[in-house]
């Protein structure tokens, strides 16, 4: 009689855990420099906290800016997507909220608007929707940008102290296999 294995099916938590333990290995096994390494997952990670503020648009500038920096592009995906998991950028929204409106006190005075923004303006020439929408979310983009910022700094240093401890721990373990 056959022994039947029992299927274990895993839970949300557990493939978000495991997602993240991949991206870390992927992250840590690149070929690139520690620098190359760390500067495209601050990038990635940084412009993470900017998708909802700019509604997405900030992903047209990811390769440029990598490119530009001489950074590591498939790092700075990793670094998004670990930024993307991770729901930093909701958690933050309410700070970013009141970190623009301390840098940008001004009021933001919309126009009389009687009904809702709808497409269909937008495509018969009414642009003004489009305005008040960008003006309502200038100070969440405000604090955004400056909590991109400063977490793509903080994470610029963890990922290269990372990724230079984790080279050292591999090639002692590479040197204490062939030691005779």
């Amino acid at each position: 009689m056959k022994l039947l294995k029992k299927i274990h099916k895993k839970n949300i938590f557990q493939k978000i855990a495991r997602m993240l333990k991949l991206n870390y290995m992927k992250l840590l096994r690149s070929p690139e420099g520690a620098n190359k390494v760390a500067l495209g997952f601050a990038i990635g990670f940084g412009l993470e906290m900017l998708v909802i503020s700019t509604a997405g648009l900030i992903y047209i500038l990811l390769i440029p800016i990598v490119r530009l920096f001489k950074a590591s592009l498939p790092v700075a995906i990793i670094g998004n997507v670990i930024g993307k998991v991770s729901l930093l950028p909701v958690i933050l929204l309410p700070f970013a909220l009141k970190i623009g409106r301390f840098i940008y006190p001004k009021k933001i005075i919309l126009g009389h608007q009687t009904r809702h923004f709808t497409f269909t303006d937008l495509l018969h020439g009414d642009f003004h929707g489009i305005v008040n929408i960008l003006y309502g979310s200038i100070h969440v983009l405000i604090g955004m940008v400056i909590l991109g910022s400063i977490l793509g700094i903080i994470s610029y240093f963890v990922v290269n102290i990372l990724y230079v401890n984790a080279k050292n721990r591999r090639l002692k373990k590479r040197q204490a296999k062939f030691v005779w």
